[in-house]
């Protein structure tokens, strides 16, 4: 065979290795409205940026005539490309052959990738579609899925990892996903659970439908363990694109910053009446944020879950900052378990990869009762209190009206180290509403009264006066300053700019003990 020949012969093997396993198998993905492992990567990634990894590699297996069945790159494609211009490394499970499904040598080749995102400090991004590991491979699958974890575990904080199940994500398969950073779920074909519902039947005769026991809506609303939801694929990996023009590569940068064309110094009137007089009457905390970005573009986390708190990620002045408001709309903007655990795993993400803090907060206190009590809201509420204790990134507080109890201390108080708190002139800053306070400290005055409500109402002023504004605590030093709501873009780009050379290091230490 001549050179031609051998250059003819690679153009054929590249070409069958394209088509994975199979036109047929092609179609049949297609007909279940899912794209191929190259079609998903392709809209991932820039125009021809994509540079493969290992396409003619295959297993070793014998077992259970696995001999027969070979096919080039074994069931995941890996590589390399740019989104936006930046390298990301990139694999993508192929469902069309061996049904996805993970083998020693399938396990390789991602660790591979993982290793040289690892050394290059580049994003991580997991296109998942897969059956689970290969059972006609035993323990060496198993293996295989094991050695991803480590790395998964070796690259959490150091680069950022982003996981897209963009079909099934059963048994062991589903660990990596939840190492990562942020996990993508689509409506029409992702599902990921421990046991599938047959083994659910099994164990506790328990009938439930697969998109029950762990489809897209139950995971990103109930459980938690998806950050976003989409429509279809494309929606999907659209939204990772724009997640990852909010991301440094790495934690040794700082994030990407964009040209702002949003004027610094744009004053939004409307602010300044736009919280009721009425202290117990909700808004609604996006039109605050929409309209301090920059151009009200704000992408969300984690939105179908805990939505009594918002966090997710916005620009000011081109610069990327992570966003943590209460929703006054929601359980009054009230902290609870979900609440506490979506918003301290979001702090710790940002403080990792050197992104600003802004929280705007209207929190009443945490949610009582035994169902919290009982469910470890003092644990899971200690996470959050953690997670901006430990942060050392820029971190400015708004206290756009309730500040109450405890949850005052937990929301990024001046006393866990906030750099810059501000107030609008709404604020109420005190261990409890003037309603509740005054059941306690005046009681036996109200109860002794002519005309108990009346002495009520009075005592209620009294305390509001008091407390249930912003002035003690500014006269105490614990904000810097009570600033006009108009003003709040312009003082918090100004703040975050004054910020932007912080330097702190937390004590040496292996790592801290979180209340897990």
């Amino acid at each position: 065979m001549n050179n031609e020949d051998k250059v003819l012969a690679l153009r054929q093997r590249r070409a069958k290795a394209y088509l994975g396993g199979g036109e047929k198998r092609i179609e049949d993905q297609h007909a279940k409205g899912k794209l191929t492992a190259r079609e998903r990567i392709s809209r991932l990634l820039d125009p021809d940026s994509f540079e493969e990894f290992d396409m003619f590699v295959t297993h070793n297996c014998t077992n259970f005539g696995m001999e027969k069945q070979k096919f080039d790159g074994d069931g995941v494609v890996t590589g390399f490309g740019t989104i936006e211009g930046r390298i990301v490394y990139v694999f993508a499970q192929d469902f069309t052959v061996v049904g996805g499904s993970l083998s020693k040598a399938h396990a390789d080749k991602i660790c591979k990738v993982m290793d040289t995102a690892m050394k290059i400090g580049a994003p991580f991004i997991g296109l998942n579609d897969s059956g689970g590991a290969r059972i006609q491979e035993g323990v060496d699958a198993l293996a295989g899925y094991a050695e991803i974890f480590y790395r998964n575990v070796q690259a959490s904080g150091v680069i950022p990892q982003i996981s897209a199940i963009l079909g099934p994500c059963a048994g062991g398969a589903v660990y990596s996903p939840a190492i990562t950073d942020f996990i993508f779920m689509d409506k029409k074909n992702s599902y990921m659970f421990v046991t599938g519902p047959k083994v659910v039947k099994t164990v506790l005769n328990e009938v439930i439908s697969t998109e029950d026991l762990g489809g897209a809506k139950v995971h990103a609303g109930k459980s938690g363990v998806a950050q976003f939801i989409t429509e279809n694929e494309e929606e999907t990996i659209e939204m990772i694109r724009k997640l990852v023009t909010f991301l440094p590569a790495n934690n040794m940068e700082n994030p990407p910053t964009v040209v702002c064309t949003d004027p610094v110094d744009r004053y939004i009137e409307e602010l300044n009446t736009f919280i009721p007089d009425n202290s117990n009457k909700p808004y609604d905390m996006y039109d605050i944020i929409n309209s301090i970005v920059d151009d009200a573009d704000f992408l969300e986390v984690s939105k179908a879950f805990a939505a009594n708190i918002i966090v997710g990620f916005c620009r000011l002045n081109g610069n990327t900052v992570g966003i943590i408001a209460n929703q006054p709309k929601v359980l009054a903007g009230v902290l609870d378990i979900n609440a506490s655990v979506k918003a301290a795993r979001f702090v710790r993400f940002c403080d990792a990869f050197n992104i600003p803090l802004l929280v705007l907060e209207d929190v009443p206190g945490f949610l009582p009762g035994s169902n919290q009590e009982h469910n470890g809201i003092i644990r899971h509420g200690a996470k959050m209190l953690y997670a901006f204790a430990e942060a050392t990134v820029p971190k400015v507080t708004v206290i756009i009206r309730k500040a109450y109890g405890g949850a005052y201390c937990v929301m990024n108080s001046r006393h866990m180290g906030a750099d810059v708190v501000y107030c609008w002139p709404s604020a109420e800053i005190a261990v409890m509403g003037p309603s509740g306070a005054v059941e306690v400290v005046f009681k036996n005055e109200v109860s002794a009264a002519a005309d108990p409500k009346a002495m009520m109402q009075e005592k209620e002023q009294e305390y509001r006066d008091k407390f249930a504004n912003p002035y003690t605590a500014a006269n105490n030093g614990y904000i810097d300053d009570i600033i006009e709501p108009r003003r709040t873009r312009f003082r918090l780009i100004r703040a975050f700019e004054m910020l932007a050379t912080k330097k702190v290091l937390n004590p040496p230490r292996k790592h801290g003990n979180i209340p897990l």
